[in-house]
């Protein structure tokens, strides 16, 4: 009996070192296949959240996507525990996780009544399968059968029970030279009973604006403080972001009358299609304040009610400039785009009207865009050279605040709060 219990525990923790050795996969939110669409994970209960749930709360996150595969998968998930700045840290799942080192995504149901078919799969986590043991940042990996078939990944967070207070503001940019185009994050920490022995080197911050992470301040270090108070208030831009302008909007949560922003619809070829009005570059001029969802959109169908009802549109973009686009692309850019840049949301433009134009294929809802310019040779995300940028702007920022204990070889996050521009 000694012998078979042994032999468990040395499948399992073999399992447990094999899951953290993952070498196809970023450790980033990143989807492997192409017939997936409409990506989401958010706190249960608030879709517009940072992917974030404290440790032993009961609280749990959602992830939800759309297949269009006729072919059938056998989907499983893991949890890969990471640093501060998304790292492979030291740990095997044995430390980070209680029960079991994988499941399956048993949830799932078919459309109903659309054009475009697809199989739409949910899942709450942690659970009573897989239950979470420590805080820090995580990678949920999805993948079919085996961790050679990489489905998808996204970034969330388990934070300390008892977290750390986190006093901040969102205000215009301390350098004059961007203080009418930037904003700056300041923040102080009152770590309470953490003991921080080393704050130089085990204490490190980042930033995320609406939810976005390629251009996140990740591994920010305090500027000054005391024992138990540590202030992150800079000067010289290493906290500041473009303010950006608010982002632009489209409705097509009906297929039979147009929604905000929608100039047509139509169905050709056994599509859906729907043209957003015309936009034009804003690069200059005075701040104009509009709703925002920060960039998300919601998921939603006017027409019909019941379960996975809202179908596929072809969604088609215009966009006027009125000034000639060279050494770079322009991109459809957002949560509609997962917050990258994608091949198909690149606009080209119009050879005889001049118009740059771009199709995506997005499912019925509300959705929150603006466009992007990428420079030639580089990978740097450019949202003020058609949209402008402005203080003013009601930008959502994230801080997410880590500790490292002496000793030990992963980042606990002990702190997190959301700023807006006051």
């Amino acid at each position: 009996m000694r012998k078979l219990v042994s032999f468990a525990a040395f499948l399992l923790l073999s399992f447990a070192l094999k899951a953290q050795n993952v070498d196809n996969i970023v450790f980033d939110n990143r989807v492997y296949v192409n017939d997936l669409a409409t990506v989401q994970c958010y706190l249960e209960d608030y879709p517009y959240s940072l992917p974030v749930i404290s440790l032993n709360s009961g609280e749990q996150l959602v992830l939800s996507f759309d297949d269009f595969n006729n072919d059938s998968r056998y989907l499983k998930y893991t949890f890969i525990h990471c640093t501060h700045d998304w790292k492979q840290d030291g740990l095997s799942q044995l430390e980070y996780l209680d029960g079991f080192m994988e499941d399956e995504i048993s949830d799932y149901s078919y459309s109903f009544n659309t054009i475009e078919h697809y199989t739409h799969y949910s899942l709450s986590f942690p659970n009573d399968i897989m239950r979470i043991i420590k805080s820090g940042n995580y990678i949920l990996y999805v993948y079919d059968d085996t961790q050679d078939n990489p489905v998808l990944t996204r970034r969330f967070m388990v934070m300390e029970p008892s977290p750390a207070k986190v006093f901040g503001e969102v205000q215009k940019a301390s350098d004059v030279v961007n203080m009418f185009t930037h904003q700056e994050v300041d923040f102080i920490v009152n770590t309470g009973n953490y003991i921080v022995r080393n704050p130089s080197m085990y204490l490190h911050a980042n930033i995320v604006q609406n939810g976005r992470w390629d251009n996140a301040v990740t591994g920010l270090r305090y500027r000054s403080g005391k024992p138990g108070e540590y202030s992150f208030n800079y000067d010289n831009n290493e906290n500041t972001f473009t303010g950006g302008s608010d982002f632009r909007v489209f409705d097509t949560k009906s297929l039979r009358y147009n929604g905000t922003n929608i100039v047509s619809i139509g169905y050709q070829n056994h599509t859906n299609y729907a043209f957003v009005v015309q936009d034009e570059a804003r690069p200059y001029g005075a701040y104009v304040s509009n709703p925002t969802l920060h960039g998300y959109y919601y998921i939603k169908n006017e027409d019909f009610s019941g379960v996975n009802t809202e179908d596929y549109v072809k969604t088609v973009f215009t966009l006027r400039t009125e000034f000639p686009v060279t050494g770079g692309k322009l991109y459809v850019f957002g949560a509609l785009t997962d917050w990258q840049i994608k091949p198909e949301a690149e606009l080209k433009q119009n050879q005889y009207n001049g118009l740059w134009e771009a199709v995506l294929l997005l499912k019925q809802g509300f959705y929150n865009y603006q466009y992007v310019y990428v420079k030639e040779g580089s990978e740097e995300i450019d949202a003020t050279y058609i949209e402008g940028s402005h203080w003013e702007t009601p930008n959502e920022y994230s801080v997410l605040v880590y500790l490292q204990d002496e000793g030990q070889v992963y980042d606990k996050l002990i702190g997190y709060s959301t700023f807006k521009i006051q």
